[in-house]
């Protein structure tokens, strides 16, 4: 079967591209683009079909690539730039439903992925499409807080092709700054938040010979909606009641709202979860304007953030993530400084290593359950943003109790013992007492 997707105009006007245009917003009204498939072409296959096809490449292509048809149809293969992304595990915790109170919880760990996070989703999609089209690009650039400049320049690094990174100074990770100057990417560190770099790289991207890989271009949101599709098909084709996420420039909460509407269009699923988007009371341009009925966006200020991958004050994305929560019946939840340091903290001691940004989500979840927003009955899906090894400091000044929030009973460090039996069973006997 022939399948066919091309960009269209959010705002409206209906005007459409092709998707190797070198193209971010409308030339008519100035709106930003989606994806758009050809939907009565892909429902000529049943959902049977579709659901047996894709269980039987399970394992044997990328998350985002076995699923090929619904995100970029017409790629050639021989362009496809992967590097292992998604299939990422989606793991139950029986500790913490019982601790929450409610039927079942699960982390999607998308921070399993190759460089640490969510973002290779959408950077293979994209990279794979400048590969397609690249005698006409020389290199792609991005504005980043760390995730996706690591995305980007790997990806970019597998093809062959220059990318170019925009950092705020001094507000990102070590270990997310390293990963950009490892793949060999122009690392820029400018002395301004996220939005000034955002500001920057969509002057230096006017030049079409550079491309633009932030998630105003609708590619990167076709990569990361298949986190929907991996959630459906490790459940059993079943669909979670709520589904949370952390959300900053707010692509990857329309990205996840757009993969349970399509699902639904081809009848793989009966119903949608609700989704919750999950911000720091620090950086909360959604929250505030949900709190007026989904009032307009008011940019604000980011203000510092231990959840830096999210300390985003303009979204670009706003407008998609609003009509997402609106056709799931959605919610946005914010957090405090002290509320996502300590759920984090709080869900590590369950088995789990979890960054900052999924802090968000966590602590999101955890009022939204005690406040019985979400009932005892439901079944939730937190999705986990990036790897916590790439906040090691972040954790490790929690411990040592550097970060103001702490909560001193979660805290845990090394204990000095000497080199002899007796004092160490004097340690372990006076924290695990024999039965």
């Amino acid at each position: 079967m022939a399948f066919h997707a091309w960009f269209q105009c959010f705002s409206g006007c209906a005007v459409r591209y092709r998707l190797d245009q070198v193209i971010y917003r409308c030339e008519s009204c100035g709106g930003l683009l989606e994806v758009r498939h050809d939907v009565d072409a892909l429902k000529e296959r049943s959902a049977a079909d579709w659901k047996q096809l894709f269980d039987s490449r399970l394992g044997r292509l990328s998350g985002v690539w076995s699923k090929k048809e619904v995100v970029l149809p017409e790629l050639d293969d021989k362009k496809i730039v992967s590097l292992g992304e998604g299939n990422s595990p989606l793991i139950p915790s029986e500790r913490f439903a019982k601790h929450l109170g409610i039927e079942e919880i699960y982390i999607k760990q998308c921070g399993t992925s190759h460089t640490g996070s969510f973002k290779d989703l959408g950077m293979t999609v994209l990279v794979s499409m400048v590969n397609q089209i690249r005698s006409r690009i020389r290199a792609v650039a991005c504005a980043s807080t760390g995730d996706t400049s690591a995305a980007m320049s790997a990806y970019c690094a597998a093809a062959g092709i220059p990318s170019i990174v925009f950092l705020p100074r001094d507000r990102v990770s070590v270990a997310q700054l390293i990963q950009p100057v490892a793949n060999n990417a122009v690392t820029l560190s400018i002395d301004t938040d996220f939005d000034g770099c955002m500001k920057i790289v969509q002057e230096i991207t006017k030049d079409n010979s550079i491309y633009l890989a932030n998630s105003m271009n609708s590619l990167r949101v076709e990569g990361q909606k298949t986190i929907s599709f991996e959630i459906v098909q490790q459940m059993g084709w079943d669909v979670p009641d709520f589904v949370v996420v952390p959300g900053g420039n707010l692509g990857n909460v329309s990205a996840i709202g757009s993969g349970f509407l399509l699902m639904r269009d081809l009848g793989l699923i009966r119903r949608l979860p609700r989704i919750v988007c999950a911000q720091t009371e620090r950086a909360n341009p959604l929250y505030r304007s949900y709190r007026e009925g989904f009032s307009d966006l008011h940019p604000v200020t980011a203000g510092k953030t231990h959840a830096t991958a999210i300390q985003i004050g303009n979204p670009v994305s706003f407008g998609k993530a609003v009509n997402a929560l609106r056709a799931t019946d959605g919610i946005v939840e914010q957090a405090s400084e002290a509320e996502l340091v300590n759920a984090c903290a709080e869900v590590d001691r369950l088995g789990f290593f979890n960054d900052p940004q999924t802090g968000v989500a966590l602590a999101a979840t955890i009022k939204l359950a005690r406040s019985r927003v979400i009932p005892a009955s439901a079944r939730v899906v937190v999705i986990s943003t990036a790897h916590g090894l790439k906040f090691a400091e972040f954790k490790t000044k929690f411990h040592q109790g550097q970060l103001q929030e702490v909560n001193p009973s979660l805290q845990n460090l090394p204990i000095p013992v000497p080199a002899e039996l007796s004092a160490v069973r004097a340690v372990i006997d006076g924290r695990i007492p024999a039965e």
